[in-house]
C-alpha cells in the first residue's frame, strides 16, 4: 500500500491547534498518509502563543510531496504579499500537487496567485479583508470549505478537521473517514456547504433542542419525512422548529435531510451492491434519478462513477 505524502507549511505566527490538524486526523488513517512539517528554511517556527516549535524539514520537504497543508497564522502576520522566501518555498511544489489551506493560510495561496479565477474560502471574520486584497478570487465566506481541485480551502480552526476528513473520505471512502472520526472523537461529517458561523449552536437555558429530532429523522430517512413531521415530533410549530433547526445546524430541516440521506447514499454505494434505486428507496429519495441529481450536485459525479472509484480502491 503507498502512502500519500502531506507536507505542512508552518509559518511564523501559526495557530498550533490548526498546525497540528493533519497530523493527528491524518495520521489516524491505518497508515494511509505520512505526515511532515516544515518549515521555509528549516529553522524553528514562532507560534501566535508563548512559545515555538522545532520542525524537523525545510522547504526541499514540498518538493516531494502528494498534498502540502499550508497552516494557518495570526491576522496580524497576514499581508499583502508573499516574502520571497514563501515565494521560494511554493515554488518547489509540483505542479498537480494538491494543495490545502486552513483559515488564513488561503491568504498565502492567493498572495501568491495560486487563487485567482477560483472559488475559496477563508475564516468569516477576515473575509471583509480578504476580498479588498484579493479581488480576483471568488470567495464564500459562509462555508466550512471548498473542493476547487487541486487546491482545497477551509475556514477556521474546526474546519480544519473537516477538510482533513474530506480528504480521507475522497481518497479512501467513508468508511476509513469515519474509523477516523471516531478514534479522534470528532464529528464524522460536516459537509464543506455547512455554514461557519451558526447562531445559535447550543439552545438557550430552558429553550428546546432540534436535537432528539435529527436523531429521530436519521433513523427514518427511508420515510418521506415533510417539515410538519419534523415540528411535530419536536412538539414545535413548524416556524418555531425551522427557525431554531437552522440557528443550531446552519441549514434547514429540508436542506439538512438532502445531506443525510446523500451521505447514507454514499456510503451504500460504497458498500453494498444495492441498485441505484434500491439505494433510492433505502435513504428516501423517491426514484434513482432523483439519488443521481442529488448526488452529483453534492460531489459531481453519478451513483455508477462514484461506486467505480471506491470499488476499484477497495
Amino acid at each position: 500500500m503507498r502512502r500519500e505524502r502531506v507536507v505542512v507549511l508552518a509559518l511564523d505566527g501559526v495557530y498550533p491547534f490548526e498546525l497540528g490538524i493533519p497530523s493527528r486526523i491524518l495520521g489516524a488513517a491505518d497508515g494511509r498518509y505520512e505526515v511532515l512539517t516544515c518549515s521555509v528554511d528549516g529553522r524553528p517556527v514562532r507560534t501566535n502563543a508563548d512559545f515555538g516549535v522545532t520542525v524537523e524539514h525545510g522547504p526541499e520537504a514540498l518538493a516531494t510531496a502528494d498534498t502540502v497543508v499550508i497552516a494557518p497564522v495570526a491576522p496580524a502576520h497576514l499581508a499583502d504579499e508573499v516574502s520571497d522566501d514563501v515565494l521560494a518555498a511554493l515554488a518547489l511544489i509540483r505542479p498537480g500537487t494538491r494543495i490545502v489551506s486552513i483559515c488564513t493560510g488561503a491568504f498565502v495561496l492567493a498572495a501568491a496567485g495560486l487563487l485567482d479565477g477560483r472559488r475559496a474560502t477563508t475564516h468569516w471574520q477576515v473575509a471583509d479583508r480578504f476580498r479588498r486584497m484579493f479581488p480576483r478570487v471568488d470567495l464564500d465566506p459562509d462555508v466550512l470549505f471548498v473542493d476547487d481541485h487541486p487546491f482545497l480551502t477551509s475556514a477556521g480552526a474546526a474546519s480544519g478537521v473537516d477538510i482533513c476528513l474530506h480528504l480521507v473520505r475522497k481518497d479512501h471512502g467513508s468508511r476509513l473517514a469515519n474509523s477516523v472520526a471516531r478514534r479522534c472523537v470528532v464529528p464524522p461529517f460536516r459537509d464543506g456547504g455547512q455554514a461557519q458561523y451558526i447562531e445559535q449552536p447550543v439552545p438557550e437555558q430552558g429553550a428546546a433542542s432540534t436535537a432528539a429530532t435529527r436523531a429521530w429523522a436519521l433513523e427514518r430517512l427511508d420515510e418521506p419525512l415533510t417539515l410538519a413531521d419534523l415540528s411535530g415530533h419536536a412538539r414545535m410549530s413548524q416556524r418555531t422548529f425551522a427557525r431554531r433547526f437552522h440557528d443550531e445546524v446552519g441549514l434547514s430541516p429540508g436542506r439538512w435531510l438532502i445531506q443525510q440521506r446523500v451521505v447514507r447514499a454514499r456510503h451504500l454505494l460504497e458498500s453494498s451492491d444495492l441498485t441505484v434505486d434500491q439505494i433510492a428507496a433505502r435513504v428516501g429519495f423517491a426514484t434513482g434519478a432523483s439519488l443521481r441529481q442529488h448526488l452529483n450536485a453534492a460531489i459531481g459525479v453519478s451513483p455508477q462513477a462514484y461506486r467505480r472509484t471506491f470499488q476499484t480502491a477497495r
